[in-house]
């Protein structure tokens, strides 16, 4: 990696759902109480002046030398009355293009949460550095080591990872409150309006356009994609890595929950050796417990209560051999077994519990009782690397200047003050957001809009095959089905911190845009 300072002068560019607040409760709602409704001492320090501080790198691909110039900087964002209200923190990666060639695809990243930055993806996926993790039996300790991304995309496409307000650099501005972005619409608008601003200060309106998001990410970016259109900005692509498409599932009483994650429990079985009968190989296994899932499964919980002692017995018998959980387990559980009970049942034996983020990773809890894991192994295990290289990198590496302090997350700040609603495309209000719908009005409109799915099997926050259901339940004409593609990874929620992985997501990446351009 090489890294030539250009300029470090500012440059002026031109979880849960919760219960509505009702109005007489309004002086007293949990966003006053807590404070999270007025600007914080660090939101006052943001500028609303638009800053951008190159440097010129290079990294090799495929044999191939690309130089790029990298910009860490902020795009200001405004209210219908033009008055600055936000400033979105973003980091471009723009490989040299010869003069008189064609414009070069520009790809707009993020991460989810609600309420984390995108320091995952920027440090960790498709951008010309990222940070060398540990295996899944390691924590990683300082010193980090970052690294050329020798599988980044750079060769494909630019790339822009941009924060979520009040994560990462991202902060209101002037009379804007923090929870004036915290909702599932207002979030989208905001996005909406810094991809605007960056296509215009950069000239890049004529390029082909292309949306990442990540977890949350996907629920944003299939209502983005929509947004985008909706105000004239035609999108070539979409790439939903880790799905979670619609929230009205996680509701008490909702079943599909139940049947979703069932693969995924089994793939973490299969990985850690709780099977009786373990098969040589997850596929095409994975198919047979989908099968099963959506068949005998389903039709015996949606029988509820009347469902006879000897037909609960056989559902648990089987469910037992898909995954690796007694049969005495399932039935105390009425055949309803949740994440948190699974992660720590699986391997309570061993006093032992697996991530949620990767199921990979293995977790030793303080005793073997209780019925969750006290902590994500997953999460711990690269949390640290991932934010010491992100603060050594930007501020170091790239000498960015800035007075405030970059925020992984908000999640302190979000929790309990997301709303969760959202206007769908037929102006129908949903009370908890689904924008699966908006996705497939937005490839009816374009009918060459092109979507891609990535899942990693041992990922236990998105089941892959959650996402399966919300994208083939979208209605979509049988002509616009092949614009919709999935691949799967031997990989959990972030796919890229698996090296094999990576490599296969590098090549599916490629095909992707040779098909989408």
């Amino acid at each position: 990696m090489r890294l030539i300072v250009l300029s470090l002068a500012a440059a002026l560019l031109a979880s849960s759902a919760t219960a509505p607040v009702l109005a007489q409760d309004a002086a007293k709602s949990p966003a006053a109480e807590n404070g999270k409704d007025k600007p914080d001492a660090d939101s006052a320090l943001a500028s609303a002046v638009e800053d951008a501080q190159p440097k010129r790198g290079s990294v090799t691909i495929n044999g191939r030398t690309i130089a790029y110039t990298v910009t860490p900087g902020t795009l200001t964002i405004r209210n219908d009355e033009g008055e600055p209200v936000g400033s979105m923190f973003y980091t471009a990666y723009v490989a040299d293009r010869a003069k008189g060639a064609a414009p070069r695809a520009i790809t707009f990243m993020f991460n989810g949460g609600p309420g984390s930055s995108t320091m995952w993806l920027h440090m960790g996926s498709f951008g010309p550095v990222r940070v060398d993790t540990p295996t899944t039996d390691v924590a990683a300790n300082p010193p980090f080591r970052i690294v050329d991304n020798h599988q980044s995309i750079l060769d494909r496409t630019d790339i822009v990872f941009i924060d979520a307000m009040s994560t990462g650099l991202s902060r209101p501005l002037g009379k804007a409150k923090q929870t004036d972005f915290f909702g599932v619409d207002q979030d989208i608008d905001a996005f909406t309006k810094a991809i605007q601003r960056y296509l215009t200060i950069n000239s890049r309106w004529d390029s082909p356009k292309f949306i990442l998001g990540e977890s949350y990410g996907t629920l944003r970016g299939a209502g983005l994609v929509h947004s985008l259109q909706a105000k004239g900005v035609q999108m070539n692509g979409i790439i939903l890595l880790s799905s979670i498409l619609n929230y009205g599932i996680r509701q008490p009483g909702f079943d599909q929950i139940f049947v979703t994650y069932l693969p995924s429990y089994a793939a973490t079985a299969w990985y850690h050796n709780r099977l009786a009968n373990r098969p040589a190989a997850l596929e095409p296994w994975l198919t047979e417990v989908r099968n099963w899932a959506r068949g005998p499964y389903l039709q015996a919980l949606a029988r509820g209560d009347d469902l006879n002692d000897a037909e609960r017995n056989a559902i648990a018998a089987q469910m037992s051999a898909y995954t690796g959980l007694s049969p005495d387990f399932l039935l105390r559980n009425d055949l309803r077994v949740d994440l948190a009970r699974f992660r720590k049942e699986l391997m309570r034996d061993r006093r032992r519990t697996v991530g949620r983020l990767d199921s990979r990773f293995i977790g030793i809890d303080v005793d073997a009782a209780g019925n969750g894991p006290e902590y994500d192994a997953a999460d711990t295990a690269i949390s640290g690397a991932y934010i010491g290289a992100l603060n050594t990198y930007l501020f170091g590496t790239l000498g960015y200047r800035t007075p405030l302090t970059y925020r992984p997350n908000f999640y302190s700040g979000i929790r309990g003050n997301w709303d969760q609603k959202h206007k769908a495309p037929d102006g129908s209000n949903q009370g908890l957001a689904a924008t699966s719908f908006d996705l497939s009005q937005a490839m009816r409109q374009n009918p060459r809009l092109k979507v891609l799915s990535l899942n990693g099997y041992y990922d236990m926050a998105t089941p892959f095959f959650g996402a399966e259901y919300d994208l083939k339940h979208m209605q979509l004409d049988p002509a616009l089905r092949q614009n919709l593609t999935f691949r799967y990874y031997e990989s959990g929620h972030m796919i890229y911190i698996h090296p094999d992985s990576m490599s296969a997501l590098k090549r599916d990446l490629d095909a992707f845009y040779d098909s989408a351009m």
